[in-house]
């Protein structure tokens, strides 16, 4: 797909507006150069595509529309059984299977896209609606590897568009709480860090099914595909157990750490980790021997980010666990109190106390809890209004004042924030994958060096210094015909 200029100083939005006469489940578009030079629009709505509009896309799409400022004007989903619910729900929105044919279609009546996919598919939809001039708004984690979430990033400013992860913990309270008890010192400075998850939840550490049945009607199996290699369709990968498979998921860490790190990065400021390590928990099969299923992600596994500390400040080491393990419980922790949110959380350490929260920041606590309504400190940090919609409603006003407007600029999880965040996350992934790399030695056995590995990071560059086996992982291999379009 061909690149606009970068240096265009238009404003992103498209050069036409709607007609006002809009209803929950249609629109009808008056180009601007039809109204004539000069005319004020009754109605400055934001026509929104939405590309999956089952599952997590069904929750987007109706999030969406409830700001009451966003139109769903077109629908896309390679399966129309998943896109059944939202169909019924926008019949004149128009429905497409293929993202690309509707946006070649369709371009000039869309303002913006969400795209609620499969990982696998999240950068080159994402780019492609990008390089058209549309606003995204893409579900976690941002893409599938590191070198598209770098991509992504770039290209929201490239391509002049306002941009929101679909972390919506981002935008929430708790995480600006913890924000100021931070900035005002209580906790001193923070030099450990555990987020932990009761994910995964569906199947990982087993291998491909070699069953072959029919593909079920309604289901463009090619198309699910996508980026990733050509394999026959197998029963119960749709619509969730993708996740699991590192074809076209990102396991616990794609499902979770993305509303789990966040509140340390917003905390912190966190940056590009320096190095990262990490140990799994495999299966055992027969005659106790070891399973390894290098093509799903493990059933458990214990990573460790490192990040340079800033202003002299010491390093943070980020503690991943999942699976359900989870780390030592404070002993400024009541016995019968709950720590994070149970099966999931943050914990902070510093070197003047501890605070915790659970999944999007939700239940911020100090420890132990009882400082939390001893330490009331000024609300520095403005709060995003609405809601649990706020992160949605944030986005389309920010897209309908334009890219370089404050309401875009202040978005809780825009690209310059989601991209950095998606990186460490995704390197957590590179770790667990870089752990099963096996090589031959002189007698045939095989070894395995990735997993007495520290591996080193150049954050800037996307590469592993001392162990270049694991940057295989950086960027994937599309299959042919599926192309970032850089």
């Amino acid at each position: 797909m061909k690149k606009e200029s970068n240096n265009s100083s238009k404003n992103p939005r498209r050069d036409f507006i709607r007609n006002a006469a809009l209803t929950a489940a249609g629109f009808y578009i008056v180009p601007r150069h039809v109204l004539g030079r000069g005319f004020t629009a009754p109605s400055d709505r934001l026509q929104i595509a939405g590309i999956g509009a089952g599952g997590k896309g069904e929750s987007d799409i109706t999030n969406f529309f409830k700001s009451g400022k966003a139109d769903v004007a077109f629908l896309c989903d390679v399966d129309d059984r998943q896109a059944a619910k939202m169909r019924e729900r926008f019949p004149k929105a128009k429905y497409y299977k293929d993202y690309r044919e509707m946006l070649e279609k369709e371009h000039k009546l869309i303002d913006a896209c969400s795209v609620s996919t499969p990982d696998h598919m999240h950068a080159v939809i994402g780019m492609a609606a990008m390089q058209l001039k549309k606003h995204v708004y893409i579900q976690k984690p941002l893409a599938h590897d590191i070198y598209e979430a770098r991509m992504l990033t770039k290209a929201a400013h490239d391509y002049k568009v306002v941009t929101q992860m679909g972390n919506q913990g981002a935008s929430g309270d708790g995480v600006r709480q913890l924000q100021e008890w931070y900035n005002a010192g209580i906790i001193g400075d923070v030099h450990t860090i555990y987020c932990y998850t009761d994910r995964p939840i569906w199947p990982q550490g087993i291998p491909w099914s070699s069953a072959k049945p029919p593909i079920p009607e309604g289901l463009d199996w090619n198309l699910w595909l996508g980026t990733a290699p050509k394999k026959d369709y197998v029963d119960k990968l749709l619509p969730f157990n993708w996740r699991g498979w590192w074809d076209y998921g990102t396991g616990a860490l794609g499902d979770m750490a993305c509303h789990i790190m966040a509140p340390a990065f917003a905390v912190l400021g966190l940056g590009y980790p320096t190095s990262a390590e990490c140990s799994v928990a495999t299966p055992y099969v027969e005659n106790w021997q070891r399973g390894e299923y290098p093509d799903s992600g493990p059933i458990a596994s214990s990573i460790t980010l490192t990040f340079k500390g800033k202003d002299g400040k010491p390093d943070v080491k980020l503690h991943w666990m999942d699976g359900g393990m989870q780390p030592d419980r404070p002993e400024e922790l009541g016995a019968n109190e709950v720590m994070g949110d149970g099966g999931n959380g943050v914990l902070f350490l510093g070197t003047k106390g501890k605070m915790m929260c659970g999944t999007y920041g939700v239940k911020p606590n100090l420890l132990p809890t009882s400082r939390s309504k001893e330490n009331v400190v000024p609300q520095t940090i403005a709060r995003v209004p609405n809601g649990d919609n706020g992160h949605y409603a944030a986005w389309v006003e920010g897209a309908i004042a334009g890219y370089a407007s404050e309401k875009a600029n202040n978005l809780s999880s825009n690209f310059d924030i989601a991209g950095p965040l998606t990186e460490s996350v995704l390197m957590g992934n590179l770790a667990i994958r870089s752990y099963n790399i096996s090589k031959k030695d002189a007698k045939g056995k095989d070894q395995y060096p990735g997993r007495n590995i520290k591996l080193l990071w150049d954050g800037p560059n996307m590469k592993v210094t001392n162990f270049d086996d694991a940057n295989q992982f950086v960027k994937r291999t599309y299959r042919e015909g599926w192309s970032l379009g850089i």
